[in-house]
């Protein structure tokens, strides 16, 4: 099943890392052999919540930061659907930070990718939660004074079901790793780093290649825990994941075959009409 949409015409800078998560998307969905009726591509806002505009499925785009809670509702509605969210890092991890959270907690059946910048591209390259504290940009010209958000640490420490990280240019891992994720039955988190080439200098193509490194086997929770304080080197691949219940198991899903009883809507519709 072809993915490829009629716009093919990204609204993304030459060069820039979105490029690359749209293709190997395309490609991890083709190989899975899902179609464009069973999925369901879900965004927030910014530049890489555009990434589902030009794939040839189901899309909802929500409000900025509202991507997970409208992703969990679609899985719950449908239990058959196969849902993804794919949005940026501000989107997940700054706006939809408390949505993030507690899904995690909550364990909806759904995938998140996140492609990790390190800015908003979108409004001109501020300082998302994942940037480095001496990061300068024009609105933190002394540099970024919070502490970074490490998204992996914080998801392990809710016990997620999946977590993995990747690197857009190396498109056969990362293609694997959404795969994974993809298939794996729970909440799945796959953060992408994403070089931004127009507003991020620092964190470039060559440095990614430069301070990442794979990991190699397997890893408890504990052991997760400590992969993902690491900093001289950044790792990518599978930190970590377990079973557990998800979401849509209690209460029963399928909302969509509940019958609506005609009069009683009718009688709501009167009550709130003007």
């Amino acid at each position: 099943m072809k993915f490829d949409s009629e716009n093919q015409n990204g609204a993304w800078c030459p060069g820039c890392g979105n490029h690359l998560i749209l293709l190997t998307l395309k490609s991890a969905l083709e190989e899975l052999g899902l179609t464009s009726q069973n999925t369901v591509l879900v965004s927030g806002i910014g530049q890489a919540a555009k990434t589902p505009q030009y794939v040839r499925a189901n899309y909802f785009n929500g409000l900025h930061g509202r991507a997970i809670p409208a992703a969990t509702g679609i899985k719950a509605a449908n239990e058959e659907l196969n849902v993804i969210v794919v949005s940026g890092d501000g989107d997940i991890y700054g706006e939809g930070g408390n949505h993030f959270i507690h899904a995690i907690r909550r364990n909806p059946n759904i995938t998140v990718m996140v492609c990790n910048n390190m800015v908003y591209a979108l409004t001109k390259g501020q300082a998302s939660p994942t940037a480095s504290s001496d990061y300068v940009t024009k609105m933190q010209p002394k540099g970024v004074q919070d502490e970074t958000f490490n998204p992996i640490l914080t998801a392990i420490s809710q016990n997620i079901s999946f977590v993995a990280r990747a690197f857009c240019q190396d498109r056969e891992q990362t293609k694997e790793l959404m795969k994974q994720a993809i298939l794996h039955k729970g909440f799945s988190l796959l953060d992408i780093f994403q070089p931004c080439v127009t507003f991020n200098k620092i964190n470039t193509f060559p440095w990614f290649k430069q301070n990442t490194y794979y990991l190699e086997g397997e890893f408890n929770r504990a052991q997760a825990f400590e992969k993902s304080l690491e900093t001289d080197k950044l790792p990518l691949g599978v930190f970590y994941k377990t079973d557990r219940a998800v979401f849509e198991q209690n209460p029963p899903a399928k909302l969509y075959e509940n019958k609506v009883n005609k009069e009683k809507l009718k009688k709501v519709i009167n009550i709130y009409s003007i």
